[in-house]
């Protein structure tokens, strides 16, 4: 049993209590309160270091090791899992003890993290993304017509090819069959695909709903990747309940998501990163000119989600070498909401998309023991959570330190 004393707990609220005290037993969090005692536990004091759950980024891509995504689906699956294996060490020594992948990674990688094999965040999957020929997964250049089969096996695809209902109720029974934890659908044109302007819709409203009704069967949900508000209320009509991106929706639609029982989740972060590194690291001319399309409306898409009541939780949605950028995300949204309130899209509401309150996101009895100390106040600073950890003292997942420089 570990006891941390002398915490100053940041546990979702707007303000952190000092003078804290959390119990530790083996995996999970046995107790918190003001005055634990125990004669048994190893007693660490934080001395007023601020303790808060471990982070969750909800939208990463684990195997998208290259920004040009073609290029990544030709690599060798060992390649792929090798990359994805350090990606996901960087990612835990960020703080992130959490992430969900928004495609292209398989139960495989899970279950060598779960052996012990890879050391990284825990995985909320979707398997290989589905997109309908020509949208956002469909990576192939104009002039490629190999069929898509030849990509979609690959660990290094991010996503596989369903046209139709009834090859899109397919697809989501083999994801799901396969281990996928919900169903991804790209349901607007995109930045990485060449062939999809951005306000293009993917699938028909009739697709959309099979995959919904699929994943209901299945107790779970889909997440859209969704840019224009058309999209995005083509999908809160359909049952989606995680909208990814969201950059050009309007007030009306963020309400209508809000009442409709939805979550938001904004990457703001990989825009501002492919505009100044994309075109160097590979990123065809195609997409480098859609950039701009979202990134300018960024900020401002947060404003309208906030003040229309639709809870955002935290993605980044970041390719290659640019994952180093994850943790700028925060001092992007700090420039438009409340510290509290970013804190929470990374732990509270995050762990509510993932469908895993009180497991993750929070510090409470029965939770999963996934906590970071913070060297400073991060509700006064967002930058205390940037620098590659560097300004994070300890780390624990599942009652393991996996790093800890408290001493």
């Amino acid at each position: 049993m570990i006891l941390f004393e002398n915490a100053r707990l940041w546990n979702g609220l707007d303000e952190a209590e000092p003078g804290m005290s959390v119990l530790v037993e083996g995996e999970t969090i046995r107790e918190v309160g003001r005055t634990i005692a125990s004669a048994a536990a190893q007693h660490v004091d934080l001395g007023g270091r601020t303790l808060m759950p471990g982070l969750i980024d909800a939208h990463v891509h684990l195997v998208a090791s290259s920004t040009n995504l073609a290029a990544n689906a030709l690599l060798p699956d060992a390649v792929v899992a090798f990359r994805a294996g350090k990606l996901m060490r960087e990612m835990l020594m960020r703080g992130f003890t959490t992430v969900r992948d928004l495609g292209g990674a398989t139960l495989g990688l899970k279950l060598a993290w779960e052996e012990g094999l890879i050391e990284g965040p825990r995985m909320s999957l979707c398997g290989k993304a589905l997109s309908q020929t020509g949208g956002h997964a469909d990576l192939r250049p104009r002039l490629d017509a190999r069929d898509y089969g030849f990509f979609e096996s690959r660990l290094g695809s991010l996503g596989r090819i369903a046209d139709g209902v009834d090859a899109v109720r397919r697809a989501c029974r083999e994801e799901i069959r396969a281990g996928a934890d919900y169903i991804k659908l790209m349901a607007n044109g995109g930045v990485a695909s060449p062939s999809d302007p951005i306000a293009f819709l993917g699938y028909s409203e009739s697709e959309l709903r099979a995959a919904v009704e699929e994943a209901s069967m299945a107790q779970t949900y889909v997440a859209a990747h969704l840019y224009t508000d058309d999209g995005i209320a083509r999908a809160v009509r359909c049952g989606i309940r995680s909208l990814e991106h969201c950059n050009l929706i309007t007030v009306e639609t963020a309400r209508a998501a809000a009442e409709a029982g939805c979550i938001a989740c904004p990457t703001l972060v990989t825009y501002q990163a492919l505009k100044e590194e994309g075109a160097s690291l590979g990123l065809g001319p195609e997409s480098v000119a859609k950039i701009d399309d979202v990134r300018l409306a960024g900020l401002e898409s947060l404003e309208k989600m906030r003040s229309a009541g639709l809870t955002m939780a935290f993605g980044t949605d970041l390719l290659g070498p640019m994952h180093r950028r994850q943790s700028e995300e925060f001092t992007i949204r700090g420039q438009v909401l409340p510290a509290a309130e970013v804190l929470r899209s990374a732990t509270v509401h995050a762990a509510k998309l993932l469908r895993q309150e009180g497991r993750i996101g929070c510090i409470a009895p029965g939770a999963w023991a996934d906590m970071i100390v913070v060297d400073g106040d991060p509700l006064a600073d967002l930058s205390l959570l940037t620098g590659q950890g560097r300004h994070l003292a300890a780390i624990m997942q599942g009652g393991r330190f996996v790093k800890n420089e408290l001493a």
